[in-house]
């Protein structure tokens, strides 16, 4: 998963700064060539984007170097965490739910709306770390309290364990 993220973000990396050093200079270096630069909706445009694309590097990069800093000893091999697909029961309706704690970079929001993944970091994520099996997360959520038990649970060091099974 984490491999994943950072490849995701390194292509994006990479392809920004391809824009940056090539093709920028080509759309401003023709925008040069129009004239008058006060009323040249080109060079305006592309000194914009040059801005968004310098401002978003230094926040891949940011993210990339978070990442990175991720120590996988860490993560806990029987209680939720990072990684870990997690059925819970609502105790409230009764209904269960299952979760993937992945980082927020990961999160699929290209899928078919189906997604079950979780933000470590929103309130629901936060709330349903460290516990286990047998255990209610009381989670406070902007409209109120909500308890989960946690009624099943894979972390990422058992999944990892089982994806290595299935390879070999």
């Amino acid at each position: 998963m984490l491999e994943a993220v950072r490849q995701k973000l390194s292509e994006e990396v990479q392809q920004l700064n391809h824009e940056l050093a090539v093709t920028l200079p080509e759309t401003l270096r023709r925008a040069l060539q129009m004239g008058d630069l006060r009323e040249n909706g080109d060079y305006h445009a592309a000194l914009e984007r040059q801005g968004f694309i310098q401002m978003r590097l230094t926040h891949l990069r940011s993210r990339l170097a978070k990442l990175s800093q991720i120590d996988l000893t860490k993560i806990p091999v029987d209680r939720v965490g990072l990684g870990s697909r997690v059925v819970v029961l609502d105790m409230a309706t009764r209904e269960n739910a299952t979760y993937e704690l992945v980082v927020p970079d990961a999160m699929d929001f290209d899928g078919d709306g189906d997604s079950n993944q979780i933000s470590v970091a929103s309130p629901l994520g936060r709330g349903l770390l460290e516990h286990k099996v047998g255990e209610v997360a009381v989670i406070q959520l902007p409209n109120g309290p909500r308890k989960l038990k946690v009624v099943e649970l894979a972390t990422f060091h058992q999944q990892l364990a089982d994806s290595k099974g299935e390879t070999q």
